[in-house]
């Protein structure tokens, strides 16, 4: 009989095979992952649900129609451009840079008519811009 100890063989983990299973997983999850698409998202802007309007004494109303026309403060702006919008912004802001923006846009107007007031009104330095919504309730009895 022999009762010397016997030399242990240290156990030895191969990554390698490891990594490869990880990777595999990994693809087959980058490949599988469905991405929700603008198309399939329904809006219906804008509607909030806020507190009384402030009163603005320094407030310059900017109108955007559905098909892209331009009112500031009531006066239709001559134009559909950057320039004749901050034209028409510059006139109408009296009190200079503390003037403030109230975008009020229609809900079917498109986002880059939107962009346009905004970007007029940054080429004059007015930088305080807030949005005209209407509550749920006022939408809902529409």
């Amino acid at each position: 009989m022999n009762f010397r100890p016997h030399p242990k063989d240290e156990p030895e983990i191969n990554l390698i095979p490891f990594i490869d299973v990880l990777l595999v997983i990994l693809i087959f999850l980058m490949l599988t992952t469905t991405y929700s698409k603008f198309t399939e998202m329904q809006l219906k802007l804008p509607v909030a649900d806020t507190e009384a309007q402030r009163d603005y004494p320094k407030e310059v109303v900017v109108a955007v129609s559905a098909d892209g026309r331009y009112m500031v403060n009531k006066q239709p702006v001559s134009g559909r451009s950057i320039d004749a919008v901050s034209a028409a912004l510059g006139e109408a802001a009296k009190a200079g840079k503390d003037s403030v923006i109230i975008i009020s846009a229609d809900a079917t107007a498109t986002h880059q008519s939107v962009i346009t007031v905004m970007e007029a009104a940054r080429r004059i330095g007015l930088t305080q811009i807030t949005f005209a919504t209407q509550s749920s309730a006022q939408a809902g009895a529409k």
